[in-house]
């Protein structure tokens, strides 16, 4: 269980960049990765960073 994103980053996502994800979902974790990023380094308050996860998430699973 995680309760904040850092221990999403240092847990989660530390598992799947040992053991990657196979096949077409791999481009969706790699997005997902950048999401996480983006809310580590607070660009998701601003208004500009806030468009880019939109932009992301708008890209992500069926709507490749």
């Amino acid at each position: 269980m995680v309760n904040n994103i850092s221990e999403l980053n240092n847990n989660i996502l530390a598992f799947f960049n040992k053991y990657p994800v196979m096949g077409k979902k791999h481009l969706d974790y790699l997005d997902f990765c950048k999401v996480v990023n983006l809310k580590l380094n607070k660009s998701h308050l601003t208004a500009e960073g806030l468009n880019e996860i939109r932009s992301i998430v708008n890209s992500m699973n069926s709507k490749r």
